[in-house]
């Protein structure tokens, strides 16, 4: 079963009982943030983010923090999420779905549990690579985190060990495909 399906799935499967928390919730204020191409709101749930790959090992109050310090935004196959142009503070993590790293001719796809399962942020941008962009290949869901944010995740909030491997991971894979 797709993810993308799985994630809808579990909020199906729970719907029944929580209908009136569910009824409540509401996309958090997306003014003053990024927006992908044709990207509409969407509500970060705990016990979804702590099944994405870039968040696992995460403890509740962990999660929390970073659902409190992000967006998260719904996009269709095709929408541009956002470019290299945009600059250092901004950092997107495929929740679900996928998406492509584009840079002229190239095209790298990734799923959210791939190397490439986040991009922008200032150690991206330190790499000068040539303009990239990036495109939704399905329906996805993705995440902007402030690069300041995400320091301080990774710095007071001992998100570090759980974070650092996946960012180390990340610029090699970048670093092999996008010079």
């Amino acid at each position: 079963m797709p993810t993308l399906h799985r994630r809808a799935f579990a909020s199906l499967a729970l719907m029944p009982p929580l209908l009136p928390l569910v009824a409540c919730a509401q996309a958090p204020s997306m003014e003053g943030w990024p927006k992908p191409q044709n990207g509409q709101p969407s509500v970060t749930y705990l016990r979804l983010l702590r099944k994405t790959p870039f968040f696992v090992g995460l403890g509740d109050e962990q999660l929390q923090w970073a659902i409190d310090h992000s967006r998260e935004w719904r996009v269709k196959a095709g929408d541009e999420i956002t470019g290299s142009a945009l600059g250092p503070d901004n950092f997107w993590v495929l929740l679900d779905g996928g998406w492509q790293v584009e840079q002229g001719a190239t095209v790298r796809p990734a799923g959210h549990a791939d190397p490439a399962k986040w991009y922008g942020g200032a150690e991206l941008q330190a790499l000068k690579l040539q303009p990239t962009r990036l495109v939704a290949t399905a329906p996805s869901y993705v995440m902007h985190i402030r690069w300041a944010d995400l320091q301080q995740m990774r710095q007071q909030r001992g998100f570090g060990p759980v974070f650092d491997p996946q960012l180390r991971e990340g610029l090699a894979f970048y670093k092999a495909n996008f010079r």
